[in-house]
């Protein structure tokens, strides 16, 4: 195999024409790039210099090795340059997938930090729901998936147990579930409410991964809730509440970013709550733009 530093050795004998001054070149001894020469004419299997008294010429496959090495060595200081600059974070980049109430919330606040610490580092975002976001994630479409799940029905289905056990997962905030009632509505002005509470009204439910939980929780309490509508747009879901077509339980995280007209928001009891983390590959964990993206996700919930 033809090394590098043997490649730098020959550009200096061809460039000076003795071992020597070759050596003086390269702050080494004469007997170093001697051998250092040898070495390379075993590994190309030819010999590539022609020593004629004091004075050295190359061989035709000396002359093809140095013109090829000029470019083989700019090549390899520009990738030593560029992993250089990416491990210290004066560049590279970072593909975040995150769920739409993760996007309009946490991942702002992320991003200007990210881009006020390192602004070498371009960080892209794309929206996607779990699980699709996680499956994006082992496909190498992103090096971090901001995600979420259900302690509850994590804790009745071991698939879901096991989900993200081959994952890195960064604990960004537990998030609570609000009610959302008509303002019409008789629990508008209610400090609580339980689920069975609503067990009469049409409801209006989020994403697949919601929707599932949502008819757990109910079934929990009693009773199977008629779902009238599905959408997964927040706004939406607000929207239809606000217009009197139902009742809705969203995370406080959707609630942030979207005005609450001709709704009522009230506690929900027992208290649900859902897991928001941010997702990695273990490999990718060790990268450090990935690790500064990581910790100023898990930091966002401070703002």
């Amino acid at each position: 195999m033809i090394e590098a530093r043997h490649l730098r050795v020959l550009r200096a004998v061809a460039r000076t024409g003795s071992f020597s001054a070759a050596a003086r070149g390269l702050g080494c001894t004469q007997p170093a790039v001697s051998q250092q020469m040898k070495a390379l004419e075993q590994s190309a299997g030819t010999p590539l210099l022609i020593r004629t008294g004091r004075e050295m010429r190359l061989t035709q496959a000396g002359e093809a090795l140095v013109r090829h090495a000029t470019g083989i060595l700019a090549g390899l200081t520009a990738a030593e340059e560029e992993v250089a600059a990416i491990a210290g974070l004066r560049a590279g980049r970072v593909r975040l997938v995150s769920f739409p109430s993760g996007s309009s919330t946490l991942v702002p606040t992320a991003l200007a930090a990210m881009r006020a610490a390192h602004p070498g580092t371009r960080v892209s975002l794309v929206e996607a729901e779990p699980p699709r976001s996680v499956e994006m994630l082992r496909n190498g479409d992103c090096e971090i998936a901001l995600a979420f799940r259900y302690p509850e029905v994590r804790g009745a289905d071991p698939a879901a147990e096991a989900e993200w056990d081959d994952l890195v997962v960064r604990p960004v905030l537990v998030d609570r579930l609000v009610g959302l009632v008509p303002e019409s509505h008789r629990l508008a002005g209610a400090g609580t409410a339980g689920f069975a509470d609503l067990a009469g009204d049409p409801w209006i439910a989020g994403c697949p991964r919601c929707r599932r939980h949502l008819v757990e929780v109910c079934e929990g309490a009693g009773f199977t809730p008629r779902i009238d509508f599905a959408t997964d747009d927040y706004p939406a879901v607000i929207g239809l509440v606000g217009a009197g077509l139902g009742v809705a339980v969203l995370p406080e995280l959707a609630l942030e970013s979207v005005r609450h007209k001709g709704v009522r928001t009230v506690a929900m009891e027992p208290c649900v709550q859902r897991e928001v983390v941010a997702l990695t590959l273990p490999d990718l964990a060790q990268v450090p733009a990935v690790e500064a993206m990581l910790g100023r996700l898990a930091g966002a919930v401070h703002r």
